[in-house]
């Protein structure tokens, strides 16, 4: 009998990965998939946190893709080594902050070692021909293989028919006339192919989840370099800038303010953390406070609270302050009318 051949397949926990590893699973390999993790791809975070996303699933959709293909799945943490891949691409960045050639050369890498040490054959990804403007054209797709490390051991199974047969392909471990011709970014042929393999329900069929590709989320990354004067962040910055409204009123210091209950209690996890403002005479928001301030600019803080308060319209509302490692105090402010917070001070 011919020896059972094993693979580890990159999971996202988007429609492409999820498929690329079923097609293989259809051909009798043993496949297991593997996570990186790192920080800025969070599924279901936000949503999670925001009562207007309710009817979203809440759940770790990588996870939630090796159940659902009935296979095992290894999560890798690697938010600290990731910093050199996202500060230092060699390959640029794309329309933001995403590294993405990078990324998927790095990502595959990392995969590649776990491969060889937990003697697997060869590597699956949910890559196709056409579909990022980066990582995925035909010309650097061959880049990704060569600067990896993993030479002809990768197999993008929906797209593969385009593509020089692989390793396992010659060898004949896998079946190239049941491998796929995916191109471009359309994903009816994914969502058809899903229906034809009884795969009912997936995430966005565009499957991914990097914050690195949100112009907004980019703009605060950049924001926090720039104020901090050094590109460095941790894991507590990361989740930050996912949540709440984030000005910043002068250089030195910036305001977090939740726009709703859920982010009130996300933020209440960082209280301790940062100085912090909430309105006592009205309901309203509360807000972290992350730099350097004043009185001055901590009395700027309580009128921009203020202002997201159901006293905007009152003529003196109650801000309490609880300063990092000071002594709360309760300050009367007026708050800026709806006109009076430049443009310029939203992050």
């Amino acid at each position: 009998m011919s020896k059972q051949r094993k693979a580890v397949a990159l999971i996202s926990g988007g429609l492409d990965s999820m498929l690329a590893a079923r097609v293989i699973q259809e051909q009798g390999i043993h496949v297991e998939g593997i996570n990186f993790f790192t920080g800025f791809c969070v599924e279901g975070h936000t949503h999670a946190i925001r009562k207007q996303d309710q009817v979203k699933p809440k759940r770790n959709n990588a996870l939630w893709v090796a159940e659902q293909l009935g296979m095992r799945l290894h999560i890798v943490d690697i938010v600290d080594e990731y910093k050199d891949v996202l500060l230092n691409p060699r390959h640029g960045y794309g329309k933001h902050l995403n590294p993405c050639l990078d990324c998927k050369v790095y990502m595959v890498g990392k995969a590649y070692d776990w491969m060889v040490e937990h003697g697997f054959d060869f590597i699956i990804t949910g890559e196709v021909v056409g579909q990022r403007p980066m990582s995925q054209r035909s010309e650097t797709m061959p880049v990704v293989a060569d600067e990896s490390g993993v030479g002809d051991l990768l197999l993008r199974p929906l797209c593969a028919r385009l593509l020089p047969p692989s390793r396992p392909e010659r060898e004949g471990w896998v079946d190239r006339d049941l491998l796929l011709d995916f191109s471009g970014r359309s994903r009816k042929p994914q969502m058809g192919l899903a229906n034809r393999l009884g795969i009912e329900d997936y995430a966005q069929p565009a499957g991914g989840c990097c914050f690195l590709t949100d112009g907004n989320y980019a703009a605060k990354l950049a924001d926090l370099w720039q104020a901090r004067g050094e590109r460095d962040y941790d894991l507590d910055d990361i989740m930050l800038l996912k949540v709440g409204r984030h000005l910043r009123p002068r250089p030195h210091f910036k305001l977090v303010i939740a726009r709703e209950e859920g982010e009130v209690n996300f933020l209440l996890g960082y209280r301790r953390q940062f100085t912090h403002l909430y309105t006592s005479s009205h309901p309203g928001p509360l807000a972290l406070l992350d730099g350097t301030a004043d009185a001055d600019d901590i009395d700027l803080a309580a009128r921009i609270v203020a202002r997201y308060s159901q006293g905007r319209d009152a003529g003196q509302v109650s801000v309490e302050v609880l300063p990092k490692g000071g002594e709360p105090h309760t300050l009367e402010v007026r708050p800026f009318g709806a006109d009076d917070i430049p443009e310029a001070w939203y992050v």
